[in-house]
């Protein structure tokens, strides 16, 4: 039986011939990079997150890689603490030491990519009753491993647990693993709401029984984009939901006629936040490992820029370090 093979929207296509990789590796011999700069490392409030229960939370460990705590639920986003991807050394250490991370209820997992799913990453995480939630065409692969309390979904339908529903939703990318499972399961992002709040369409998948938070009436909606290229599914997520805040990738862009499908410029990411209507935007997806040939000091000063020159509030982008945590609210954001 053949295998299900996953599109995007409109079909784009995210596939580069060999001549093109050679081009770029060609490019690349001729670029002199300044990778000086280092994202700053925060001493994380680990008291602290090990004993909130009460306020929702984001903590930046690097990557695409958060501990998020909502609705007294505690959760990470594409766990990876890997010392290196391929061959290069991380640029800088993880925000928080994975033997320090608070006990999981959930792990989210955005697509199959090495710099998002890291299997010893998440042997050292997940416990019996964590819940792991994959696209379409993950789960078997992920239950072959050993984690067992798996559940994968398809665009825009949603899980419930604790009075959290979280709801996977599209993003422009592609997945593989090995030569021979190319898109064979699917990418995408997730939005976090409270369920009292929800008056939306998405299609409901199951609901579980758990603790929900005590302000889930007054809980801020989060949208975890994952990886993605600009595509129309920004405007379209925020036609769904009412977003407070959006965590938005920046960096892995160059060469832009190689990547262009697949990932965002630190304009186009200012555009998505703009098309999906969020109060408050986190980069990510730059400052932990060297994917591209963009540095994460280029990516930060392109954001800067595009900021200015659209207007955007500056108290609206909140550049962490890495450890470093954010008290969410609704339509307003402070750091602790």
């Amino acid at each position: 039986m053949p295998k299900v093979r996953f599109t995007n929207m409109d079909h784009v296509n995210t596939d580069k011939t060999i001549k093109q990789f050679r081009q770029w590796r060609q490019e690349r011999r001729s670029k002199i990079k300044d990778y000086t700069f280092v994202v700053p490392n925060h001493p994380p409030e680990l008291e602290f997150l090990h004993h909130n229960r009460e306020m929702a939370t984001a903590t930046w460990v690097g990557h695409s890689t958060f501990f998020i705590q909502y609705l007294g639920l505690n959760m990470v986003t594409d766990p990876v603490w890997a010392e290196r991807m391929a061959f290069d050394k991380r640029l800088a250490p993880p925000g928080i030491r994975i033997q320090d991370v608070p006990p999981l209820d959930i792990i989210l997992l955005s697509h199959s990519h090495y710099d998002h799913l890291h299997l010893a990453s998440l042997r050292k995480l997940y416990r019996a009753d964590t819940l792991m939630l994959v696209p379409k065409g993950l789960k078997s692969k992920m239950i072959r491993k050993g984690f067992r309390n798996c559940h994968e979904l398809q665009w825009w339908e949603h899980f419930t647990v604790g009075g959290v529903r979280i709801t996977f939703v599209p993003a422009q990318h592609w997945t593989r693993r090995t030569p021979f499972d190319t898109n064979t399961s699917h990418w995408g992002g997730y939005v976090l709401q409270s369920e009292q709040q929800v008056t939306g369409s998405a299609t409901s998948v199951a609901v579980a029984d758990a603790h929900a938070g005590s302000d889930s009436a007054e809980a801020p909606t989060l949208y975890f984009v994952g990886d993605t290229g600009y595509f129309r599914g920004f405007k379209e997520i925020g036609e769904r939901f009412a977003i407070d805040l959006t965590f938005m990738p920046i960096g892995a862009y160059e060469p832009e006629w190689f990547m262009t499908s697949q990932h965002v410029t630190p304009e186009e990411a200012l555009q998505g936040f703009v098309d999906c209507g969020a109060d408050q935007m986190i980069p990510m997806h730059y400052g932990a490992f060297k994917l591209a040939d963009d540095t994460p000091r280029e990516a930060l000063d392109r954001l800067e820029a595009e900021r200015e020159r659209l207007g955007i509030a500056k108290e609206r982008i909140h550049v962490l370090g890495h450890g470093e945590t954010l008290k969410i609210g609704r339509r307003s954001s402070t750091r602790i």
